[in-house]
């Protein structure tokens, strides 16, 4: 058997931080909002129909690729970044400023909280790091 015959092992999946799992997840719940918003806005007549599906669709985009964008330490800026575009829907729909402040909370505590536990999650794999006593 030649190594052109063998297979291929498979590769390891990349090991999610707590913070990008969590951060993820509120970036799709996001998208899904803003696709019922988006349809909100149509049936209200709010705007014309071609601005509020193009608008509505480069966001959704922008969210689900933010989402896979924060492996990436840019990526997190790139979140927040989404954070502020979703409160200024408020401007199209008045509504949107307390649903997305609401959404904006829900990032922020993911955030604050993934962030503690994935500092948890270092030391308790790696529990000799902090000390220097340890040889």
């Amino acid at each position: 058997m030649t190594t052109a015959d063998r297979p291929t092992p498979p590769r390891a999946r990349r090991v999610r931080s707590t913070t990008e799992s969590l951060l993820s997840i509120v970036l799709v719940l996001e998208a899904v909002l803003l696709f019922f918003v988006t349809l909100t806005v149509f049936g209200l007549r709010v705007l014309p129909a071609v601005p509020t599906f193009v608008g509505g669709g480069v966001l959704i985009v922008a969210l689900i690729l933010g989402g896979r964008a924060l492996r990436h330490p840019w990526g997190v800026w790139w979140g927040w970044v989404l954070q502020a575009a979703l409160i200024a829907t408020g401007l199209v729909l008045t509504a949107m400023y307390f649903v997305a402040l609401a959404f904006v909370a829900i990032w922020v505590y993911c955030f604050v909280k993934g962030r503690q536990i994935d500092k948890q999650r270092a030391a308790f794999d790696n529990p000799n790091q902090g000390d220097t006593h340890a040889r």
